[in-house]
């Protein structure tokens, strides 16, 4: 984060400052909401959640080495006053993002879809950094709080910013936007992520849309061309549009793609007249996607394909929960992907744990709830276990009751020859999967985030001898 005093933090959210705020008080570190981060230097920011208030814990982040808070509500130490701390946050963000512009040198990029955001943003990150100092999200910060809190991260040394956008309804991107406009907008897919809080897939593609929208008057649209309702945003473009996808009309192409027996994408990058070979070290063809879409903004950043393609190819994933991929000592191995799910991202890890297993190993897929889908639940569900079957995958672990469609989905379409066992909470699958577990089996755990199974991933991925 740039230098700011008190003051200044005062006038840029339309605060006060506390009755002993010293003016000249100065934030020279990172701003964070939780006290446990605050290190010398920080900014503690008291947000008010559903569970917890921060305004409890500004002495601890001031004991942790915070020199100013931004608060709500009065409290004792060093503080600015403010009216909302959420707003107020994302217009410090603002500010600091417009003192970086005028120096010149930082792009900024964002990314949003209903599937593979975190990914994107993780292998985009690495790439950009080989070419100059870049900042990205943490986890999956791509909110109203986690935004702004990554555009503070950088300083007048940063080259590149990349931002993930997440939305859950009309409006949400445009805010995130405002708060950082864009030189370079990619849009993944439009899928049936949070379609009950949506209510509709064309409600997800306007709002997707919006990221386009929020770009600056020059900026360039990176779009998939392979998705009808994103490669129809191109409308919405200011200026520059790059598609990309596998059909001929996009201008990133990957040509042939093939798997090797680790479920890792191989391809030739068609970027012009460009070629270039790729090997991906991340795991699932659906990665395949995300790479060309990250391609695609490092060319518009003026990256050449050539060190676009090698830089791809020593990206790694990052994030936890996310196609993590374990080998245990015990020659068991853990598809640990259990962050989020929605039908999409579903179809692509049941899809790479069948290409990782071929007819050599034994493959499992535990799956639980994927959330918010709304009155199409049930037949998203069921489509779930339908697929198992296609995918002959060799036995399906179905966890909680909201996602009891997905056994009933496998059951009707191998008729009722399905290997299917229900159970009704975490603790049960990790008791029934280590038990049932053999040397060379490939387990696939795979759920919404708010449905826990996340801790069965934790729980696998421990080394076992």
């Amino acid at each position: 984060m740039i230098p700011l005093h008190a003051a200044e933090i005062a006038e840029i959210t339309r605060g006060s400052l506390g009755a002993e705020t010293a003016p000249e008080v100065l934030v020279t570190a990172d701003a964070v909401v939780d006290s446990r981060l605050a290190q010398p230097g920080s900014l503690f920011v008291a947000v008010v959640g559903e569970s917890l208030d921060g305004h409890d814990y500004v002495g601890a982040a001031l004991g942790g080495g915070a020199v100013l808070a931004l608060v709500s509500r009065p409290v004792s130490g060093p503080h600015v006053l403010v009216d909302d701390t959420v707003e107020a946050l994302g217009e410090l963000a603002r500010a600091v993002l417009a003192r970086l512009r005028e120096h010149g040198l930082i792009r900024v990029v964002g990314i949003t879809g209903s599937v593979g955001k975190t990914s994107t943003k993780d292998l985009l990150g690495q790439v950009l950094a080989a070419h100059g100092p870049t900042i990205a999200p943490v986890a999956s910060f791509n909110n109203e709080i986690g935004l702004p809190l990554t555009v503070l991260r950088a300083d007048r040394h940063t080259r590149f910013l990349v931002l993930e956008m997440g939305a859950s309804g009309i409006g949400h991107i445009e805010y995130l936007t405002r708060i950082a406009p864009l030189d370079v907008a990619v849009v993944l897919m439009v899928g049936q992520a949070h379609l009950g809080e949506f209510g509709g897939i064309e409600a997800v593609a306007r709002a997707k849309r919006e990221i386009v929208e929020g770009l600056l008057p020059a900026g360039t649209s990176v779009l998939n061309a392979d998705d009808p309702r994103v490669a129809a945003m191109s409308g919405h473009a200011p200026a520059d549009v790059v598609l990309f996808g596998a059909g001929d009309e996009a201008h990133v192409r990957a040509v042939d793609v093939e798997l090797d027996p680790g479920g890792r994408a191989r391809f030739t990058l068609h970027a012009g007249s460009e070629r270039h070979p790729v090997a991906l070290l991340v795991v699932g063809e659906h990665h395949v996607s995300n790479a060309l879409a990250v391609a695609s903004a490092a060319l518009a950043l003026g990256i050449p394909a050539s060190a676009v393609a090698g830089a791809i190819g020593e990206a790694r994933a990052i994030s936890p929960h996310r196609m993590q991929v374990v080998e245990r000592p015990d020659g068991v191995t853990i598809i640990d992907d259990a962050y989020n799910a929605n039908p999409d991202s579903m179809r692509a890890a049941l899809k790479a744990l069948a290409a990782m297993t071929g007819s050599s190993r034994r493959s499992v897929a535990v799956v639980g709830e994927m959330l918010e889908l709304g009155e199409g639940s049930a037949t998203a569900h069921g489509d779930v276990g339908r697929l198992a079957v296609e995918l002959e995958i060799d036995r399906l672990v179905v966890v909680g009751e909201g996602a009891a469609a997905v056994g009933e989905g496998a059951r009707e379409a191998s008729g009722g020859s399905a290997e299917v066992f229900q159970v009704d909470n975490v603790e049960a699958a990790a008791r029934l999967i280590e038990a049932e577990l053999q040397a060379g089996d490939v387990v696939l755990v795979k759920s919404s985030h708010g449905s826990g199974l996340w801790r069965l991933g934790d729980s696998l991925s421990e080394p076992k001898e």
